[in-house]
């Protein structure tokens, strides 16, 4: 269906050289869609070669977000080797640090929101700019997170940059839609990645987390790909500033 077409077009993922980001790129990818990945990893280059290798269309932009000379630098790049043009970033670039509240050290603080809330800012604003310079629609999806909802345990960083993310997805939102920039964000669930390693390997925190998931199982990349496609298309062009679950029902027990 043309409503869900988004063969061809240009698209930004950070974070995408492992984890959901790297499912919600090859999504788009999959789908036809030219991807350029941003991540701070070494293996970035390689993770872009091996989508090469699958057919795919797929650059790599090796970047360290936490710096704003490096992250505005990296920005540009990406859009010069998608040809100029830009319809969609993802912003799933993310950290997690772990510490009870009243140990947290404050380098740790300042690094997650660093990360995970200024980055994701900056980014959605460079975003916004080509969007509105092309004078076309632009798709704009941010990662925010269960803890978007509610405070989760010795995370604060993350439970405030995550309820940061959202809190802008909809200011972001509310300036932009009439330009035709749409802007969401997706929160993912408990999924089973490398930054939740410790959880799952927690067999009583596991047996709770599952417990509660409706869907009886961990997310997974593949889980995100769907949704992702949907905000890229033009099936979503009249959803702006919404938060959107992707928990197996998570939320809703």
């Amino acid at each position: 269906m043309d409503l869900f077409n988004v063969k061809s077009k240009k698209a930004i993922v950070t974070g995408a050289a492992q984890g959901l980001a790297n499912g919600m790129a090859e999504g788009l990818m999959e789908a036809g869609v030219e991807v350029c990945i941003i991540d701070i990893s070494e293996k970035t280059a390689d993770v872009a070669a091996a989508f090469c290798e699958k057919g795919y269309k797929c650059h790599a932009v090796n970047a360290n977000l936490g710096d704003r000379t490096d992250l505005v630098n990296a920005f540009n790049k990406a859009v010069e080797v998608l040809g100029g043009h830009l319809d969609i970033i993802v912003n799933a670039a993310g950290i997690q640090k772990r510490h009870f509240c009243e140990e947290f050290p404050i380098e740790d603080w300042d690094a997650v929101i660093n990360i995970n809330l200024s980055a994701v800012f900056s980014l959605c604003q460079l975003a916004g700019q080509q969007y509105i310079k092309q004078g076309s629609k632009g798709k704009i999806i941010n990662i925010a997170s269960m803890l978007s909802f509610f405070g989760g345990y010795t995370v604060p960083a993350y439970a405030a940059s995550k309820g940061g993310v959202a809190q802008l997805t909809k200011a972001l939102s509310n300036e932009w839609a009439s330009k035709g920039i749409n802007i969401n964000a997706l929160a993912p669930g408990y999924m089973d990645t490398e930054m939740n390693v410790a959880l799952i390997a927690d067999e009583t925190r596991n047996t709770e987390i599952l417990n509660r998931i409706p869907a009886k199982r961990w997310g997974t990349p593949d889980d995100m790909k769907g949704i992702t496609i949907f905000l890229s298309a033009e099936a979503s062009d009249y959803l702006n500033g919404a938060i959107i679950p992707v928990d197996g029902g998570y939320l809703s027990k």
